[in-house]
């Protein structure tokens, strides 16, 4: 564990002028005095770490030093060939590019290690696109992936519903979600989402935009993802729900509403059931999910929602006893 530490901190001090030892602790998650006998250990093995003094002062190193990738363990190596997605690189336009970076990282690494990119590709491999759905790369793809490296403007036509738009954009992060491409960009401003395969044309322009250094792209993602998810619950349902229909209601209906529905849920009656305000995208959806509850779930309200419950239930009771 030290080792890797020590390893950690010659990297960290590789990437930056100099570092405090205050910044050099956080990084780490050790204390100040842990990294000064990091320090010494480091100096002792060679490594040339040189301390400035005083209140500005701090670490870094000398005479252009650069760690090879020697240090590196099997499942590190490993680790880092996975961290590509091949079929996502293809899109992009990067798959040469990904390519002779894995062949340059593997002629630096130790003998022993080379093998570690076949045997990470056997063990593991990830297929982005959904059951069912046939994955199709968008057109215009990689003139947006080169936008977004470039931090070029683009002026891009977009369908939306039955009408296109034009927008200047500044392109900031590209999204893979479950087979579709998804644009970050800012518009005015905004930073909105686009999907890629609606853009009908994308031009780069010339001039380059000034990144935001707070935007944070995972971030973004996910409070844009969970807000989409808030805002195509637009109904409400009430259901009662035996203790199988509490563990299975998650499973068929949206997972988030699922759980505040039960955890807002009162206690169980006399015979263990509990009803629940489920929030729904629509009496239809629900419909249809709900189904899937079979026994273990009753459609309190809406009325209308009920009625057509007690309905299908009568015609799945005919189909039944005449067989």
């Amino acid at each position: 564990m030290r080792a890797a530490r020590l390893i950690r901190m010659v990297l960290l001090l590789q990437s930056r002028p100099s570092m405090t030892a205050a910044e050099l602790a956080r990084e780490l998650e050790v204390s100040e005095r842990t990294v000064a006998r990091d320090v010494l250990s480091l100096s002792e093995a060679g490594v040339p770490v040189y301390a400035d003094r005083g209140r500005a002062g701090g670490y870094r190193l000398i005479g252009g030093y650069r760690t090879r990738l020697t240090g590196l363990g099997r499942s590190e190596v490993e680790a880092l060939f996975l961290s590509g997605v091949p079929a996502a690189l293809r899109d992009m336009g990067l798959a040469d590019a990904a390519s002779a970076a894995r062949l340059k990282v593997s002629a630096a690494l130790l003998p022993e290690l080379r093998d570690a990119a076949d045997g990470a590709a056997q063990r593991f491999h990830l297929d982005a696109p959904a059951w069912y759905r046939e994955p199709a790369t968008p057109e215009l793809l990689p003139a947006v992936a080169d936008a977004v490296w470039d931090d070029r403007r683009v002026a891009a036509r977009y369908r939306r519903k039955d009408t296109e738009v034009e927008r200047e954009l500044e392109p900031y992060g590209l999204v893979l979600k479950a087979g579709v491409w998804y644009l970050a960009a800012r518009a005015g401003e905004d930073v909105r989402v686009y999907r890629i395969d609606r853009f009908t044309s994308v031009t780069l322009l010339d001039d380059r935009f000034t990144r935001d250094p707070d935007f944070d792209l995972p971030a973004f993602w996910a409070e844009r993802a969970a807000q989409f998810a808030r805002s195509i619950l637009r109904d409400e349902v009430t259901v009662r729900l035996t203790p199988a229909g509490a563990r299975q209601l998650r499973h068929v209906t949206d997972r988030a509403g699922a759980d505040e529905a039960l955890a807002a849920a009162g206690e169980p009656d006399e015979q263990g059931r509990i009803t629940v305000t489920l929030p729904v995208e629509s009496l239809d959806v629900a419909f249809s999910q709900l189904l899937g509850l079979g026994p273990e779930g009753e459609v309190l309200a809406p009325a209308a929602l009920r009625e057509r419950f007690a309905e299908a239930a009568a015609r799945t009771y005919g189909l039944y006893r005449e067989s």
